[in-house]
């Protein structure tokens, strides 16, 4: 029954912002804090969008760059967690961040995996998938040039529920 009601809401998460941001709101407040938003253009193309808020901001009156840093995460593993779906497990196990220029507005990060995540997934088994991600200053004026205030990487390990069910009942069968 749990792991039914786990599978429905991981689904739900990724279905559209409204629900991503309900499931945000209570297991990652932070994020919820912060007002990050994905948004999915086709299945190559993915931006992430963190608003300029006080929430975001530092002393200089630029974005802080814990906000850029760990949103970088959130928006590296939303990606994942949307192109794996609900059945997947999604952790961050390395994040690389290059820090360019100061972000005087909104950050846009655009993300493009460095593998196929569908023949990945197509063994069915445990697997490590690097994206990387630019992060731009989110143009004011039309005609106005992006500016590159970040650059990450980061490598998240995907593991699919049933195969950790799978491991969990092995070892509690040799525990008894």
């Amino acid at each position: 029954m749990l792991d039914r009601v786990e599978a429905f809401i991981s689904r739900l998460s990724t279905r559209n912002n409204f629900w991503h941001r309900v499931c945000s709101m209570i297991w990652l407040p932070f994020a919820f804090r912060s007002g990050i938003r994905m948004k999915r253009i086709d299945d190559k193309t993915f931006y992430a969008l963190l608003p300029f808020r006080r929430f975001n901001r530092n002393w200089y009156n630029a974005m802080a760059g814990a906000a850029l840093l760990g949103n970088a995460e959130i928006a590296g593993g939303m990606y994942v967690f949307g192109a794996c779906g609900g059945d997947y497990t999604v952790v961050c196990k390395n994040l690389e961040y290059k820090f360019l220029r100061p972000c005087f507005g909104p950050a846009m990060y655009r993300i493009t995996p460095k593998g196929d995540i569908q023949a990945e997934m197509a063994h069915r088994g445990e697997f490590n998938l690097t994206i990387d991600m630019d992060v731009v200053q989110q143009i004011a004026k039309p005609g106005d040039k992006e500016k590159r205030v970040g650059r990450a990487s980061a490598t998240f390990h995907v593991t699919p529920k049933q195969h950790q069910k799978t491991k969990r009942e092995k070892r509690e069968a040799n525990a008894t």
